[in-house]
């Protein structure tokens, strides 16, 4: 079935959060979350406007912008949901800036020691022990920071509570298929829609992986410190870069090239995605028409 296309629904997006869903749109963002009394609450905050300046609009330094209120909106979106599905005191400000940079700092903290210190780690101590190639070296690098990366989507798939914030990674992925599509959003015509989407976050991190390989074997193979502060120093670099990927991906999706570069991380998202029940749906829809109204909102009180 052919669906017309919204122009404005590309700007809507999200994530999953503890019994919840995050929708970013184009001037807020709203966060629903189920109640242990099985009520929905919601939240509708502006977005962060020192998220929305000209730097916005420069390519290769967007894509760090991006990234830094994606980590800010979605930990204040954790840390609402997760107040709410405890049954706790509602609080629209759920954490201080100060914890939120140190809960991001040490997020991203453990992100870079985990997928790119320590695949580096272990390439400068087994690999390069038996190829003198810099380039093998960053080759090899590259494909154990992927196997690290599947194998820790792999293990805490495992766990029942990331499980259902899988689901609803589904749910939430659906009811932006529905909107894009211009259907009515309701179970009916979200379930009609797969769990992947092609600007998941999953598809982000991928590019990233791929792209490090490719930024990293022009380095050489200098000392291990050099090395290691090349890959902290260098995230901004490959973020910028690994968005403008992306968003020539979205820009082109008609292409058929495009769409077969983008099968790997479709692929991807079986292991980040659940099949969603009708509460969760129900939770996913409550987010993205409470991001749809805020927005109109927000349009006519500029008007």
């Amino acid at each position: 079935m052919a669906h017309e296309h919204n122009p404005n629904s590309s700007v809507y997006g999200g994530q999953a959060v503890i019994e919840g869903v995050m929708i970013r749109g184009i001037h807020v963002y709203s966060v629903a979350a189920r109640h242990p009394d099985g009520s929905i609450h919601t939240l509708l905050k502006p977005v962060p406007q020192w998220a929305v300046n000209k730097w916005r609009r420069i390519p290769f330094v967007r894509g760090t912008l991006v990234l830094a209120e994606s980590l800010t909106i979605g930990m204040r979106a954790l840390t609402y949901s997760a107040q709410i599905a405890a049954g706790e005191e509602e609080n629209d400000e759920p954490i201080s800036p100060l914890a939120l940079g140190l809960t991001i700092a040490l997020s991203l903290g453990l992100g870079v020691g985990l997928f790119f210190v320590l695949p580096l780690i272990i390439t400068h101590t087994v690999i390069d022990r038996f190829t003198a190639s810099s380039l093998l070296s960053n080759f090899g690098e590259g494909v154990l920071r992927l196997l690290i990366f599947f194998a820790y989507l792999g293990l805490i798939g495992m766990m029942p509570s990331i499980k259902r914030v899988f689901a609803y990674h589904s749910a939430e992925h659906m009811s932006v298929h529905a909107h894009e599509a211009n259907l009515p959003l309701d179970n009916e015509h979200v379930r009609m829609f797969p769990a992947a989407h092609p600007r998941c976050g999953t598809a982000f991190l991928l590019t990233v992986m791929l792209v490090s390989i490719a930024v990293f074997a022009l380095m050489g193979t200098p000392d291990l410190p050099i090395r290691i502060l090349s890959r902290i120093v260098f995230i901004p670099v490959i973020a910028g870069i690994s968005y403008e990927v992306i968003r020539f991906n979205a820009k082109h999706s008609g292409n058929m090239l495009v769409r077969m570069g983008t099968v790997p991380s479709l692929m991807l998202q079986r292991l980040t995605t659940r099949k969603p029940d009708d509460d969760q749906i129900e939770v996913a829809i409550v987010a993205m028409t409470a991001a749809i109204q805020g927005d109109q909102q927000a349009v006519a009180a500029a008007s």
